[in-house]
């Protein structure tokens, strides 16, 4: 996509004060299937969607191990996804033979992105095309991150990134106040549904996902298809079970109107006329 002569190369100011090349980046990472992150106290989970090219291939790899206490999710270009989880290996390697210590997971992170912002400061280099979502755990706590191309990282709560992932995003916002106290099982659920919302009616299997889990007393480490498969279904039968059961609520209330009579009904449709600004603001 050529924009104007200021997009040729990244060292170039637009007169707006923009570096295309390296928003051309991060809409690279918008193009990848989803990857999502969730941390709680004790607890970090990765989630990201397996997209293959065709059904006579194999997905690639998008959940990477860094260390015992680190992982990364990534969205975009997979193999500058694959080069950087290599580097991160090698800079806790290194630190862990020079310190006999693990590597915090915030120094890794600022050392990733100041990898990453040499690309945007070099004509014969290009920024990394890929987003990465850092999940690990260290002595203050546990931590997610999100690095960009163009050499920022932020903490999050939660987070997602890649194509459709507003829907997840959506979600994990109405839900986020709860994770910091949840459980191991509570955030894997929350992964899981919020890997879902990226799919546009699509059935989730444990073959299009892929779950990671590192914790307190647990290391960094990917759920296999069969264990990933159980959970779907054990949520899917809980999502399953509630709507007949609100089916009977909803066909009493024609019933119970009847029985109300005629001089109830103007104050149950002035109930109902409250009650939906109520759900509105929820559902936003």
């Amino acid at each position: 996509m050529f924009r104007n002569q200021y997009d040729t190369d990244v060292t170039t100011w637009s007169p707006a004060g923009r570096l295309f090349q390296v928003e051309y980046a991060m809409e690279a990472v918008k193009q990848g299937s989803a990857a999502i992150g969730l941390r709680s106290k004790t607890h970090v989970v990765l989630a990201c969607v397996n997209k293959a090219n065709s059904e006579l291939s194999s997905h690639q790899k998008k959940i990477f191990k860094v260390d015992d206490h680190i992982g990364v999710a990534i969205a975009g270009l997979t193999a500058d996804g694959r080069v950087l989880s290599r580097y991160m290996r090698s800079e806790c390697i290194n630190y862990n033979y020079t310190y006999e210590s693990p590597l915090p997971v915030g120094r890794l992170v600022v050392q990733l992105a100041d990898k990453a912002q040499v690309c945007t400061q070099r004509s014969w280099k290009r920024p990394y095309g890929v987003g990465l979502l850092v999940g690990g755990l260290d002595e203050s706590g546990a931590h997610l991150y999100y690095n960009c191309p163009s050499g920022n990282y932020f903490e999050y709560q939660a987070f997602a990134i890649g194509s459709r992932s507003q829907a997840a995003k959506t979600y994990l916002e109405r839900r986020f106040e709860n994770f910091t106290n949840s459980s191991r099982e509570d955030l894997i659920k929350d992964a899981l549904i919020a890997t879902r919302e990226t799919l546009q009616g699509e059935k989730l299997r444990s073959s299009i996902c892929t779950i990671a889990v590192v914790g307190v007393e647990e290391p960094f480490h990917i759920l296999d298809q069969d264990t990933v498969q159980k959970l779907i279904d054990a949520f899917e039968i809980v999502g399953q079970d509630e709507p007949p059961a609100a089916e009977p609520d909803v066909a009493t209330e024609p019933g119970a109107a009847a029985e109300e009579g005629a001089g109830a009904g103007g104050d149950g449709a002035g109930q109902g006329a409250v009650a939906e600004p109520d759900v509105a603001p929820m559902d936003i």
